[in-house]
């Protein structure tokens, strides 16, 4: 066997194995777009009537929001929350949401209980002795903070919706790149390596014109 030989067989195999590497990758990555679709709509999930951007600037200003608070410019008002883009625009609003309730502040400005002198202060405290107490003595937690709390496990369950719909994206990509790249290389490899055989095959059967 000639090095052209073994070169146009690496060929074939290296494009065949691509071809399968793209075509699995296309099929994972739309079973994970499928699955995210459909766990997210499981959850039954509906975008409130103040979820655009109007009415969501007008909340915000009226609750006396810093302007640097960032505010989202998608709008899922009215829709059921069943892709990953839905998904990430409905845990913006939700941010939004826990700020206009804890006065504009975050987790770590705010303390775990609830201020004694200021009861109606998001900010609170995080000093046992200067908490307000329940009829059992014990600190009272902080509402607000608990709101952020709240708040922050379920944007971050759908934000790795959107990221997981995203990866899938990502994959279903790269396998057609991949597909493609080994379709390439297989018409590469016959094209380069099995023409020049055939053409040297046919010059080996020509026959040579006798001179006299």
């Amino acid at each position: 066997m000639n090095h052209k030989r073994l070169w146009e067989i690496g060929g074939f195999v290296a494009g065949g194995v691509l071809v399968v590497f793209g075509a699995v990758a296309i099929l994972l990555g739309v079973n994970g777009y499928r699955t995210v679709h459909n766990e997210l709509g499981q959850e039954k999930i509906v975008g409130s009537a103040d979820m655009t951007p109007e009415s969501i600037k007008e909340s915000a200003q009226a609750a006396g929001l810093p302007a640097s608070v960032s505010l989202p410019t998608c709008d899922v008002a009215d829709q059921s929350i069943d892709s990953g883009a839905k998904a990430r625009c409905f845990a913006q609003y939700m941010r939004v949401h826990a700020l206009e309730s804890t006065g504009g502040l975050t987790y770590a400005q705010m303390g775990r209980y609830k201020s004694a002198k200021s009861p109606n202060d998001a900010a609170g405290t995080n000093d046992p002795t200067q908490a307000a107490k329940n009829s059992s003595g014990q600190p009272i937690s902080n509402t607000a903070r608990d709101i952020w709390i709240n708040e922050n496990a379920l944007a971050t369950a759908l934000n790795v919706s959107y990221m997981a719909q995203q990866l899938a994206l990502f994959g279903m990509v790269v396998g057609v790149a991949l597909l493609l790249t080994g379709i390439g290389l297989v018409i590469l490899a016959f094209a380069v390596f099995g023409r020049s055989e055939a053409v040297e095959a046919k010059v080996a059967r020509t026959p040579t014109p006798v001179t006299s």
